[in-house]
């Protein structure tokens, strides 16, 4: 007769993998063994064999085997396993077992200026991971106007280099949401209530003034046409909101200064440069870009 029993309150054994490292306990009829339960032990699982011989005595047998569970079988795809818990994606680090940080995190409380001290540390030692270089111009950019119209013009751009790809990519990605915020009436100078409202007062936001000021909208833009190191854009901003051409001219300073270097951004005007006009193919460095 064998009697089958577990030792703890496991809801549903999964698959057991054994390894070489078992334990076997043999111990007189019908004792008992007390084990101290720890959360960092592994899970045991407790075989009793009876064994009833000729004579009817009853002889017992308490096997205790090791088990190590499949952390890759019992993991789900969330990253839930038997014995760790919730564990999170298998990509993403397990900064909750950073003894540094634990550390910082730990005295932060007790002595600020030592914590401080040891993430100023922290920082130094991996700037590197922190800090990008800039590949932008330490030159500020140039901005000039020639007779720009608001309804019918040329945006020029000319880099200091060539642009490469990911260059272009993000110029791109820059003037398509100035030109969707712009035509959702984002840039309207006449409802700045924020902006304008004293700093040393609690913010407040008049509904009805701002729905009652005449809106603003971007009416349309064209492609970015590239040239070598040059570029242009033809916009129709339809109202003559000067905030909308400050929002973009911040972006390409920061644009200029920290990934690629742009010399100067004209606005208006027919002709820029060396720009050739019906100059369409590639192999001569032309490329158009939709917006």
């Amino acid at each position: 007769m064998v009697i089958l029993s577990s030792c703890a309150p496991i809801l549903q054994i999964p698959k057991l993998a054994y390894t070489n490292s078992r334990l076997f306990n043999f111990v007189t009829p019908f004792s008992t063994t007390g084990l101290p339960l720890h959360s960092y032990t592994r899970p045991k699982a407790c075989l009793f064999v009876s064994k009833a011989s000729g004579g009817q005595n009853l002889k017992t047998q308490n096997v205790e085997v090791e088990v190590d569970y499949d952390d890759e079988e019992d993991e789900d795809e969330i990253g839930f396993s038997a014995r760790g818990g919730f564990r999170g994606r298998g990509e993403e680090r397990d900064y909750d077992r950073d003894p540094e940080f634990a550390e910082i995190l730990g005295s932060c409380l007790d002595n600020p200026e030592k914590a401080q001290s040891k993430m100023e540390e922290r920082l130094r030692r991996k700037r590197n991971k922190i800090l990008h270089t800039k590949t932008g111009s330490g030159l500020p950019m140039k901005v000039t106007f020639n007779k720009f119209e608001f309804s019918n013009s040329y945006i020029w751009f000319e880099f200091y280099n060539t642009p490469l790809e990911k260059d272009i990519s993000l110029l791109c990605d820059t003037i398509r949401s100035w030109h969707i915020v712009g035509r959702l009436g984002g840039c309207n100078s006449m409802n700045m209530q924020l902006s304008q409202s004293p700093l040393d007062k609690r913010p407040s936001y008049d509904a009805i003034q701002g729905a009652n000021v005449t809106p603003t909208t971007f009416y349309n833009i064209g492609d970015l046409e590239i040239q070598d190191n040059l570029a242009r854009i033809w916009v129709d901003v339809g109202t003559s909101e000067p905030l909308l051409l400050d929002v973009l001219i911040n972006a390409l300073t920061q644009i200029s200064s920290d990934y690629v270097g742009i010399k100067q951004v004209t606005f208006g005007g027919s002709e820029f440069e060396n720009w050739k006009e019906n100059l369409t193919s590639e192999d001569t460095g032309c490329f158009v870009h939709k917006i």
